[in-house]
């Protein structure tokens, strides 16, 4: 497959927020091969014997985005960034589900680092992120948009910057508080002050 430029997926994505329908016929062949290796990511921190496919997260995800013609595209970093976070909240409304939990009573505790990794828990230290990264969003809406845009889009420091139209420098220090943030608030580590 040739790779495409970013400019000509913003443009397809411009083209579609307008309306354009074949636009997306051209679009889905261009970010595909992103999608999966987005989805992987997610899929790789799953327990060992996870039903859900990399290819059937994809397809999920796929059927949302079809389905958010309100969004209008900025560009594509913006697109991979939503499709993360689309993931993100169908691996979590799925561990929800067949953890059957309710209002995180049975969640454990766990390190930041733990939860990035795959174990036996993984469905529920999954919870326990985006639970910790709700709590976040509650009190620095922009520190959970790096952390969902970084670590769970891929993106990089200036495409973070361009999605969420702030400095790199801004970007750099919300992901560094917010990474120190979850840490303690996974870890149940309490710094008095």
């Amino acid at each position: 497959m040739i790779k495409r430029s970013p400019d000509e997926i913003t443009a397809l994505l411009l083209a579609w927020s307008h309306g354009q329908s074949s636009a997306l016929d051209q679009l889905i062949p261009l970010v595909h091969d992103e999608l999966h290796r987005i989805a992987k990511r997610y899929m790789r921190r799953e327990r060992p014997g996870q039903t859900m496919q990399t290819t059937a997260l994809v397809n999920e995800a796929y059927l949302r985005l079809i389905d958010s013609s309100r969004v209008h595209w900025q560009n594509r970093a913006h697109f991979f960034a939503i499709a993360a976070q689309l993931m993100r909240r169908i691996l979590v409304d799925f561990a929800r589900r067949r953890h059957n939990l309710k209002g995180g009573g049975a969640a454990n505790k766990v390190s930041f680092d733990e939860a990035l990794v795959v174990s036996r828990e993984a469905g529920a230290e999954m919870i326990a992120v985006d639970d910790a990264l709700n709590t976040l969003a509650s009190l620095d809406a922009r520190q959970s948009q790096v952390v969902d845009l970084r670590f769970f889009g891929g993106l990089s420091i200036d495409e973070t910057a361009e999605v969420l139209k702030v400095s790199e420098g801004t970007v750099r220090r919300d992901w560094s508080l917010a990474k120190a943030w979850l840490y303690r608030e996974l870890s149940g580590v309490r710094i008095d002050s």
